[in-house]
């Protein structure tokens, strides 16, 4: 593994660096208008001066949008892309629980690719479907196919109505098959997700989805009302104990007032639905919050938000044995906050936010108050090298009785380079951490922290569309 790894530094910087400029060129937005094709409009790329004029944004504490990681240099819109990659990874604890001490191993995936972005005036949407194949070197029990699907649309009804909706799927055996462990997904929103007590090898399908709209209903007036939904099942409960089925349902509604074109002021209503299911029982949260938010945007590209407010929980906790018969139903009132950063540059995309909040499990034996932090940063170093930093923490502790297991906490992250070799093949370099403690949870107490490094080659074929 030592010289793979190598080697592929080697590849990454063998070629010198590229000078480039943090200076795009300016344009003039396209009127938006019905059979207009735009698709020479969208080679050119804003700078962080641009204004939406009249239009109004949607505050990421309202939206329920993930932020953007990519530098604007990386995007791409009306395309057809298709490929395949192949990774070669060690692990240091590839059985977790399953083993008296960890057990380390060599993995090699293959996985074919496909993914289309439509853009025009009214419409953006995008379909990605990733398919894999991971086949260990000496615990072939754990070989496995995994399957990664996402559909994500915008759609503008009129002038001032727009409707967006996103899904992804995911079946996998190897929480590490995922691109970039912990910098996908990144929200600024109220609708916190939790992904921070992570089985790292355990056959699990992963389901979540998001409706919005939004109306300016006037010059710089907002209102909008967005659904969620999270669903997490474990096919193999004897590969997890400690961990059960979960999934969570919220909505919210906001209005949001806009001053001076760049202050954004409002409140949100939201509520949460979470459930749990250890031992064959229930355990359930429903939450009410009202919170106020503030959210600074001067440009489409850079944007800076806050919020806060009383959040009042109602929990029905499991019974878990007939010794300790139904435990006494919980309620309780809790301060919610939460604070974020996002920033897009021609180079570099920096995405850091925070939250405190009721939150589901997600694997967990019930809802959690969780803590939680998260950074991305990556950056286009030159035309052909860029680097990826991606991190984060989560503290939870149980809302329901201690009965239900000890608090604990994560701490993850992925660091990698890539280089492009012309314009179809990439090689990837990057080492991951995982480190969880929950002394509660079998298959994490035992085997508490792994250690990844991996090599990916990648060849991607992109056709343009409407060209």
């Amino acid at each position: 593994m030592p010289n793979l790894l190598a080697f592929g530094f080697g590849l990454l910087l063998a070629v010198p660096a590229w000078p480039q400029t943090d200076n795009p060129p300016r344009w003039e937005p396209v009127p938006a208008l019905v059979g207009v094709d735009h698709s020479a409009a969208a080679e050119n790329t804003p700078n962080d001066n641009d204004h939406p004029g009249d239009r109004m944004q949607t505050p990421p504490p309202a939206s329920g949008q993930t932020y953007p990681t990519a530098p604007l240099s990386e995007e791409r819109s009306n395309y057809l892309r298709y490929g395949f990659s192949f990774t070669s990874a060690y692990t240091d604890n590839v059985l977790g629980a399953s083993n008296a001490s960890p057990v380390s191993d060599m993995s090699y995936s293959i996985a074919p690719n496909a993914e289309l972005d439509v853009t025009t005036s009214r419409l953006h949407w995008t379909a990605n479907y990733a398919p894999g194949f991971t086949f260990y070197q000496r615990t072939s029990a754990r070989n496995e196919a995994d399957h990664r699907a996402l559909i994500d649309f915008q759609y503008r009804l009129s002038p001032h109505v727009t409707i967006s909706a996103r899904d992804t799927f995911g079946k996998s055996s190897n929480v590490f098959n995922q691109a970039d462990l912990a910098s996908g997904g990144v929200s600024g929103g109220t609708q916190v997700t939790n992904s921070s007590a992570l089985a790292p090898f355990a056959d699990q399908l992963n389901n979540s989805g998001y409706a919005g709209l939004t109306y300016q209903f006037a010059l710089n007036g907002m209102i909008g009302a967005n659904g969620t939904f999270t669903n997490l099942h474990y096919s193999n409960p004897e590969q997890v104990p400690g961990l059960s089925d979960s999934s969570s349902q919220s909505g919210s509604a906001f209005y949001s007032l806009r001053a001076a074109q760049v202050h954004y002021f409002g409140v949100i209503y939201q509520y949460q639905r979470l459930l749990a299911s250890p031992n064959q029982s229930t355990s359930e949260t429903q939450t009410h919050a009202a919170l106020l938010f503030y959210t600074f945007l001067p440009s489409k590209h850079f944007s800076m938000s806050m919020f806060g407010g009383p959040q009042h929980s109602d929990t029905v906790q499991p019974t878990l044995s007939s010794s300790l018969g139904q435990l006494p139903e919980l309620r309780t009132w809790t301060p919610a906050a939460g604070a974020s950063l996002s920033f897009q540059g021609r180079q570099t995309a920096l995405v850091l936010t925070y939250s405190h909040m009721i939150a589901p499990g997600s694997g967990l034996l019930g809802a959690v108050r969780m803590d939680s932090g998260t950074v991305s940063l990556r950056r286009q170093i030159t035309r052909t090298l860029s680097g990826l930093f991606a991190g984060g923490f989560a503290q939870n502790e149980y809302v329901g009785s201690s009965v239900l297991g000890n608090n604990g906490h994560s701490i993850f992250g992925t660091a990698s380079v890539q280089r492009q070799f012309g314009e179809r093949l990439n090689i990837q370099l990057g080492y991951t951490r995982l480190h969880q403690v929950y002394s509660g949870v079998a298959v994490l107490s035992a085997a508490p922290d792994t250690d990844r490094g991996f090599v990916s080659i990648s060849y991607q074929f992109s056709r343009p569309l409407g060209r």
